[in-house]
């Protein structure tokens, strides 16, 4: 029997854990903050509507685009660097974006925060990977960060609502300051350095361009669905052309000496199964924040802070799921089981939403679903990120990580844009039907809820069939973690092939 000679996680690692998640949870708080304070920005700046969604797209164009590639240069150039740029671009954009005083300048700052946000968003999941090679403590280290990720979203409506209606919108930007340079402070000191493979490793300039290139088209095409529709030239056109360029990008890394993405890294049904299972997963969670929070204020009639001390109690149980148990839950009946169980949990939630009254009541009809999507958010992103990242080589962890930040921020897009479309279109249908605002809209809501409910049921097919036991022993993990101790935590050990 082989034994584990990893060494345990240092009380230097676990600070380096919290100084990374405390930068996850500010650049997570930002875009739910932002989305929050929209209205009052588009009043005090004069935006118009259109104007007012390039706030949101900007960001997201930036953020989604250079995720991937922002991973990779973490493999190369080294994790550490790349988040503290990552953390000072961010920081220095927030505070441009406090100052800002006209349309255009407040927008470019939302691009740059969205570069500064790619860059130390990339590198963190390969960062704790490399820190904890330990499976029980990776499993622990994750759950740690998936709180931080999920619960990041609600919090920031609730900081959003507050912050804006005592201290006007600039206050949500200026925040950022202060927190960005105490993590900056932070890292300096207690993360060690490491050096990266070397620009040569993956000097794919042409890959770089394609990549970047498509995923932002693509990021652009997903946000027009609810202004243009699926089905419009517009949406189609860029849509296609981003898929044409990623193509490209993937027929490239096939050929290029240097790729700067190797295909080997989706031989492992891990990778590969994992990102697709959270596509889905986060398509339906994302899509609940949205939706929820417009039928609270357009029909319920809350106010910004009142909706966002609706969302209070799934922070508050995914804390509870993610910090308390999901890494025992994990070692003892494996990383499948506890997503499929979280998945179910979410499903349920969802379809609970399907039946939600024009005149619904909190207590009755919405908590109970808030409470639901905590336990599955709490037991499901652990489960998934513990094995998207278990494909990864040690000198791959950056791509992994930026790999399964893409894929939740693509997952994200595409659950919000479609979600409200088929929202949007079902109520503009019975409307013209002569069925009231509210009715109209609820219906709309309901219809999306349950199309969420169904590609979380597709991803607990998809995570079933591929996300299969390991048959033997995994190999010793980069840093000398056992096969026993892999097995024990249920998570396949990393991958140590080229």
């Amino acid at each position: 029997m082989a034994v584990d000679t990893a060494a345990p996680a240092d009380r230097r690692s676990w600070l380096a854990l919290y100084t990374l998640c405390a930068g996850t949870l500010m650049i997570v708080l930002d875009g739910s903050v932002v989305t929050v304070a929209l209205p009052t920005i588009g009043r005090d700046l004069d935006f118009s509507q259109s104007n007012l969604a390039w706030l949101v797209n900007a960001y997201m164009i930036a953020f989604g685009g250079l995720l991937l590639i922002s991973g990779r240069l973490g493999d190369l150039l080294g994790r550490k660097r790349l988040f503290l740029s990552g953390i000072a671009l961010f920081t220095a954009a927030s505070l441009l974006c406090a100052l800002a005083t006209t349309q255009g300048v407040l927008i470019a700052a939302r691009f740059i925060q969205g570069v500064g946000g790619a860059m130390a968003s990339a590198v963190t999941l390969g960062m704790i990977v490399t820190m904890f090679p330990r499976p029980r403590e990776t499993a622990k280290a994750i759950g740690i960060f998936s709180f931080v990720a999920a619960a990041g979203g609600s919090i920031g409506v609730i900081a959003g609502g507050v912050l804006t209606e005592a201290a006007g919108w600039n206050s949500i930007f200026f925040i950022n300051v202060p927190i960005g340079v105490v993590i900056l402070i932070a890292a300096l000191r207690i993360f060690a350095p490491d050096r990266g493979l070397g620009i040569g490793a993956g000097a794919d300039m042409v890959g770089a361009l394609l990549v970047t290139s498509g995923l932002m088209l693509f990021v652009y095409s997903i946000n027009k669905i609810e202004s243009d529709g699926i089905s419009s030239a517009r949406t189609l056109g860029f849509g296609g052309l981003a898929i044409a360029l990623l193509i490209g990008f993937v027929w490239r890394q096939s050929r290029a000496r240097t790729p700067l993405l190797p295909l080997r890294i989706f031989r492992s049904r891990y990778t590969s199964g994992s990102n697709a299972v959270m596509v889905l997963f986060v398509a339906g969670l994302f899509g609940f924040q949205f939706l929820l929070a417009l039928y609270l204020q357009s029909v319920a009639g809350y106010s910004s802070a009142k909706t966002g001390l609706a969302y209070l109690p799934g922070p508050i149980v995914i804390a509870v799921i993610s910090l308390g148990c999901s890494a025992k839950l994990i070692t003892r009946f494996g990383p499948r089981a506890v997503l499929v169980a979280g998945m179910v949990a979410t499903t349920i939630a969802l379809a609970l939403l399907g039946r939600l009254p024009v005149d619904a009541s909190y207590g009755v009809d919405v908590l109970p679903s808030v409470i639901l999507l905590g336990v599955g958010a709490g037991l499901a992103l652990p489960a998934v990120i513990g094995l998207a990242m278990s494909g990864a080589t040690p000198a791959d962890s950056g791509l992994a990580s930026g790999l399964v930040n893409t894929t939740q921020q693509v997952g994200g897009a595409l659950g919000v844009a479609v979600l409200a479309a088929l929202a949007g279109s079902r109520s503009d249908s019975l409307i013209r039907d002569g069925k009231s605002a509210a009715e109209a809209v609820t219906d709309g809501y309901r219809l999306a809820y349950l199309v969420a409910a169904a590609l979380m049921v597709l991803g607990i097919v998809l995570a079933a069939a591929v996300l299969r036991t390991p048959e033997a022993a995994a190999q010793p993990g980069p840093a000398g973690a056992g096969a026993p101790d892999a097995e024990e935590a249920g998570i396949p050990a990393p991958q140590t092939n080229a």
